[in-house]
């Protein structure tokens, strides 16, 4: 009796022993579960950042060009000292590879949630966010000359991604189904027009005009079958909540990019780029004059809240070309107003990001795969 007494403390101090080291793994497990789960969290819609940064990072190797008669932005480029358009350039390269990792990772662990995404009547326009991204970075790299090879062979590499999507989603335009345009339709549709067209104008600096006719006529004319659905306000037009109202800015991108990548093609900002960023300051007008849209989006920091930044940076781009054919204080003024309120409204974002980085963190799935899609 007594060596039975002896041996049950024994056994009973050999289990807690091993306690510890397993509640241990099994927390660290679950912490490492959940922060992968966390970060295949991280859709499409997270490229409205990497857009904005490269479009910037585009607009201020145009403004430092020799070639741009800037004068009106003379004193203030003057005073950026000379690596500061490397480390804005750089700050695009590394947001926009960490935005493409995180969606791989996602790509990988959440295969349903990537095919609700395509087939969302939002996320599926922002898929094309990556590569209009890729694209703008091209176009202002200080090491590639559109000329080289290397420069063709990555604007093949951006560019068929983006041909690719076309054919999907404008081809369900055409059919009948939940896809028909005027379910569908809203305002980030814009971004499959303003994808062509980006492809459009870098395709024009290698010198391949009919390639970037072809893009720009595809741009163009889905822009206009666009332009009017949205206008009409058929029911899928309304389908975009508060939160999102940020993306009516895109209205002001597409015609700013469609009169840049014209530009392009034809050598000079002529009477159809200059009607093309007529338009746009119309519609940027129009969209100012009425906060009260905006109120509601505006009052927790969100990743939607990066929309703002690249419309302004495409219509800055736009008033760039134009102010160097026309010579005033109009045009000048133009340029100078619209470049650095660009550039004013991407620091906010840039400082609302670091200091409210939490805000970022996608507690929630947006795109979550209906019954009939697992069973699939």
């Amino acid at each position: 009796m007594e060596a039975r007494e002896q041996q049950l403390p024994i056994t009973n101090s050999s289990i807690p022993s091993q306690t510890p080291t397993t509640s241990v793994n099994i927390v660290a497990t679950g912490e490492a579960l959940s922060w992968l789960s966390t970060l295949t969290r991280f859709h499409a819609g997270y490229f409205r950042i990497s857009l904005s940064l490269c479009g910037q990072a585009l607009l201020w190797k145009i403004l430092r060009d020799p070639g741009t008669d800037a004068h009106a932005l003379g004193p203030v480029i003057h005073i950026m000292p000379s690596a500061a358009f490397f480390v804005l350039w750089s700050l695009a390269l590394f947001s926009l590879v960490a935005l493409c990792l995180l969606f791989i990772i996602r790509c990988l662990f959440r295969i349903e949630n990537i095919k609700a995404e395509l087939s969302h009547h939002v996320g599926m326009n922002y898929l094309f966010a990556p590569w209009m991204s890729w694209l703008l970075l091209l176009e202002s790299t200080p090491f590639l000359h559109p000329k080289t090879t290397g420069y063709l062979v990555l604007w093949w590499v951006f560019s068929v991604p983006i041909v690719v999507l076309d054919v999907k989603i404008y081809g369900q335009w055409f059919t009948e189904g939940k896809k028909l345009l005027s379910m569908a339709a809203n305002p980030t549709s814009q971004i499959s027009v303003i994808a062509n067209l980006v492809g459009a104008r870098a395709a024009a600096k290698m010198g391949w005009r009919e390639s970037a006719t072809c893009m720009l006529s595809l741009g163009l004319v889905h822009y206009l079958v666009l332009f009017v659905t949205l206008y009409q306000r058929f029911v899928g037009c309304d389908s975009l909540p508060a939160m999102l109202r940020p993306v009516f800015f895109l209205f002001i991108a597409a015609p700013s990019m469609a009169s840049l990548a014209w530009d392009s093609i034809s050598g000079t900002f002529d009477i159809a780029s200059k009607m093309l960023f007529f338009l746009s300051l119309f519609l940027f007008a129009s969209l100012v004059s009425r906060p009260a849209t905006f109120r509601r989006s505006m009052r927790r920091f969100n990743v939607a809240w990066w929309a703002y930044s690249f419309p302004l940076t495409m219509l800055a781009m736009a008033a760039t070309e134009y102010a160097q054919g026309e010579e005033g204080i109009v045009p000048n003024a133009l340029m100078l107003v619209l470049s650095l309120l660009s550039a004013l409204v991407t620091l906010v974002l840039v400082a609302f990001t670091f200091l409210k980085a939490g805000n970022l963190v996608p507690y929630d799935e947006p795109f979550a795969p209906s019954p009939s899609e697992r069973t699939n």
